[in-house]
């Protein structure tokens, strides 16, 4: 072996080798039992801690039920020692028994808060609490029996009041006292209004500087339980006294106009200075001063007048929404003295700044007076739109009934005008909205109001439909001054909200970073993120907004309509107008069909052919048509729908075609009292399905339609001429099919038979078969076989199943029924023992030759299976 390195080199060198070797071995070996380690190690199942047993209770609530127990039972006892042991002791014994108890009472929840047993300090006071209520009246019965029983409840009432406050204020850790202290502060006026003798006005005047008082108990208090305490008793008893002074306004305005007022002023400072009940009590309020001064405007107008004075005092209530907001505590001193107008201009407002929450709560309550006023307006709107559709005269009788209802205050459409131009002035689309409908209300009601004449009403009627399709098709004016809807997250103008030149600055700084780039920068990575600089960020889904044009043009729209209906009914009283009304009409909604957009359009056009169809029908009226020839005349209008159709857009022509169809029909209907003016319509709409069938797109539903038209007159007009004979009648369908069928199998050879010709061809061969059957003479028959002996050899030389099977049965049918008789009379000739014999040789030769008749049987129905 020749080697380039000496042996003892060579050694050496393997030797540093193997041992390199055995290390790597070693490294992987070690780092493979690691591996299997981590990959098969059972996992450990984290232990669970040790759960404690389930009471049945909690401690705490143990010790409340105990001692909640136990106060009752010695309150029970002190019950009963003061009511019934009370008369075996003498004064001294008395005095000294309820004072030893009470004192105990009273003082042992020091000591018992002092070693932190606060429930039991709990129940002890209110033991001792109980033991005053008794001491009060132990007292009056012993040492003021004749005191005024409800003057010392409310003298006890009132120092009750006090004591349990300083007892309370002085054990801060009790929760019991204070609101105790609270709940009978409400006594002491009331019934003292009542031992005074004072009535209903006085008791509401306690109820209310009561609640007055509560409210600053809300206001200051700390405590939860006295706030809520406090709140209970300021709503119950400012409640009644403002019920009382609602009542009062009724009858006694004068008398519950300052009741109401004060109670307003209270229940303001309430909300301005708690923010939690600012909506809720600026409502209040609100309603409050709108009833007070409505009530006092009530007894200075006449009785018409009642319902707009409180509609102004409503709307000036809910103007106060356009003051500069502000927070509780600021003045005009440090804001400025300008506010913005629904227009935007600049108003100068005086007093403090109002708190928005205010705000929103006196124009919710003016809003809702406002809307009271409408409701009471709206009679003499359903009476000028729905009295023309109940008639009580003759259609064109020249008579007009009167407007109901008649004896309505004529201040109603005051009202409606008000509101209108209320909302008009808010630059909100909802607002637009309500202000349109309110002008189309005020206009539809003031012929009843004012009483107006029969040409007047209509005229207005007809010009308000007029006006209201117009904006219907051309918005744009009723959108001028709209604001632009906010995006989402930003806030908008509405009520309820803060935006504008009067909306508050927030303190919070503006975003920065990846928060200012807009939603879809990622945000900042955190502890939680995957990965430095990523984050899922859930989309954000935007609520469609729906256009202010389509919004007012669709409320226009519903008013125009109504108008329209309205004015056709009205105008039937007289000939002349009835025409004048339909053909305005008709004018007005063939515009909107041309001129309009989206659905508007479709809804118009079938407005627009119900019109012409009413024009036709007083046409025929005026000219005194007979029924058939009105429905000959019926039939100019869906003629007229589908050449119009021709060229209308796609839904205005659909649109079209249907309603002039339904016309259609009605014409039928009414024909069909005359069989032959019948035969005629059918006959003119067969025509009109035609001349239709020449569009493309109509093509085939058309042309189905004029056949069967032609077909239905076809026959109507037979059953006129008395024909009985079905060929007649079956014929006219047999022609028309096999052509069909016959171009159908030139354009698909592949095309089934039974298709192309089976129903032709049964159309015509059955009813025949059975007429020959019935049939006495010979010609029928013969023709029949003739025909269906025709169709059999075409049916086999084409190969065609259906002319061979169809032409086959009814032949060899039609040849069965006219060999029958000669049958019987030579079966009748022969003798009795001949046809058994005949029938048994006949079975022979079929049994002998049974396979090779079963194969031509098979063969044949292989060949016939292999037919079209």
């Amino acid at each position: 072996m020749d080697n380039s390195l000496p042996p003892a080199d060579e050694l050496v060198l393997v030797d540093r080798e193997l041992a390199q070797l055995d290390a790597r071995r070693s490294q992987l070996l070690a780092r493979r039992a690691w591996l299997v380690r981590v990959l098969h190690a059972p996992v450990a199942s984290a232990a669970l801690p040790p759960r404690p047993p389930v009471a049945d209770s909690t401690p705490r609530s143990a010790q409340n039920v105990l001692l909640t127990l136990g106060g009752t039972l010695l309150t029970i006892a002190a019950i009963a020692f003061t009511l019934v042991s009370w008369g075996s002791m003498g004064i001294g014994g008395r005095a000294a028994v309820l004072s030893a108890v009470t004192a105990a009472a009273l003082v042992a929840p020091v000591a018992l808060l002092r070693r932190s047993l606060v429930s039991t300090a709990e129940a002890v006071a209110a033991l001792g609490m109980i033991l005053m209520v008794l001491d009060a009246y132990a007292l009056h019965r012993v040492a003021l029996p004749d005191t005024d029983g409800l003057g010392y409840a409310a003298v006890a009432a009132a120092v009750l009041t006090a004591a349990w406050t300083a007892y309370g204020s002085a054990l801060s850790r009790l929760r019991l006292p204070l609101p105790v202290a609270v709940a009978a502060g409400q006594l002491p006026l009331p019934l003292g209004v009542l031992a005074a003798g004072g009535g209903p006005t006085a008791f509401a005047w306690a109820a209310l500087l009561t609640a007055a008082a509560d409210g600053a108990v809300v206001l200051w208090a700390r405590s939860a339980p006295v706030r809520i305490t406090a709140v209970t008793g300021a709503v119950a008893l400012g409640g009644w006294a403002l019920l009382t002074g609602g009542l009062l306004s009724f009858t006694s305005p004068w008398d519950g106009a300052p009741l109401l007022l004060a109670g307003a002023a209270v229940t303001l400072y309430v909300a301005w200075r708690g923010p939690a009940l600012a909506v809720a009590a600026s409502a209040v309020a609100g309603l409050a001063a709108v009833t007070a001064v409505g009530g006092l405007l009530r007894a200075a107008v006449p009785a018409d007048w009642a319902v707009p004075g409180y509609m102004l005092c409503g709307l000036a209530t809910a103007s106060v929404w356009w003051l500069r907001a502000g927070t509780a505590g600021t003045t005009s001193a440090s804001a400025p003295e300008a506010g913005t107008r629904p227009d935007g201009s600049r108003a100068e407002t005086v007093g403090a700044r109002l708190p928005a929450g205010v705000r929103l709560g006196l124009a919710c309550a003016g809003a809702a007076t406002a809307a009271l006023g409408v409701v009471w307006a709206l009679p003499p709107v359903a009476g000028g739109l729905l009295g023309p559709l109940a008639r009580t005269t003759e259609v064109w009788s020249g008579e007009h009934a009167e407007h109901a209802p008649a004896s309505y205050p004529g201040t109603a459409v005051l009202v409606l005008a008000v509101a209108a131009a209320a909302l008009a002035a808010l630059p909100r689309l909802w607002a637009r909205c309500g202000a349109l409908a309110l002008v189309w209300a005020f206009l539809t009601a003031l012929p009843v109001s004012l009483g107006l004449p029969f040409a007047a009403t209509l005229a207005l009627q007809l010009l308000t439909s007029a006006a209201a399709l117009w904006i219907a098709v051309r918005p744009g004016p009723a959108t001028r001054g709209l604001r632009t809807s906010a995006a989402p997250g930003e806030r908008s103008g509405v009520p309820g909200t803060e935006s504008g030149p009067g909306a508050p600055t927030s303190p919070v700084a503006a975003p920065s970073g990846p928060a200012a780039a807009g939603p879809s920068a990622p945000p900042a990575a955190g502890p939680g993120a995957p990965w430095p600089g990523w984050a899922p960020v859930r989309p954000r889904t935007q609520t469609p907004v729906i256009a202010p044009g389509t919004a007012l043009g669709w409320s226009a729209y519903a008013g125009g309509l109504a108008s329209a209906v309205s004015a056709v009914a009205l105008a039937l009283d007289v000939r002349v107008a009835t025409f004048l009304a339909l053909g305005v009409v008709l004018a007005l909604c063939s515009a909107v069909t041309v001129l309009g957009v989206d659905a508007r359009r479709v809804v118009s056009a079938c407005a627009a052919v119900l019109t012409a169809t009413g024009l036709v029908f007083a046409v025929a009226a005026a000219g005194g048509f007979e029924d058939h020839w009105t429905a000959l005349a019926l039939l100019l209008v869906p003629a007229a729908t589908a050449a119009l159709g021709a060229r209308a857009p796609r839904p205005v022509a659909l649109a079209l075609e249907i309603t002039g169809g339904t016309v259609g029909l009605l014409a039928l209907g009414i024909a069909a009292a005359r069989p032959a003016f019948l035969a005629l319509a059918l006959a003119l709409g067969g025509v009109i399905a035609a001349a239709t069938a020449v569009r493309p797109e109509r093509r085939r539903f058309a042309a189905w339609t004029a056949a069967a038209l032609f077909l239905s007159a076809t026959w109507v007009r037979l059953a006129v001429w008395e024909v009985a004979t079905p060929e007649a009648y079956t014929l006219p369908v047999t022609v028309p099919a096999l052509v069909v069928g016959f171009l159908r199998r030139r354009r698909d050879p592949e095309a089934s038979s039974w298709t192309a010709y089976g129903p032709g061809l049964a159309a015509t061969l059955l009813p025949s078969l059975f007429a020959a059957w019935t049939d006495p003479e010979w010609v029928r028959p013969l023709v029949l076989g003739v025909a269906a002996l025709v169709v059999t050899l075409l049916g086999a030389r084409f190969r065609l199943q259906a002319l061979l099977v169809l032409g086959g049965t009814v032949l060899a049918l039609d040849g069965l029924h006219e060999l029958a008789p000669y049958v019987v009379q030579a079966v009748g000739a022969l003798p009795r023992w001949l046809p058994p014999a005949l029938a048994g040789l006949l079975l022979l030769a079929v049994g002998a030759t049974y396979e090779q008749r079963l194969r031509d049987a098979r063969r044949l129905r292989d060949r016939v299976a292999r037919m079209r």
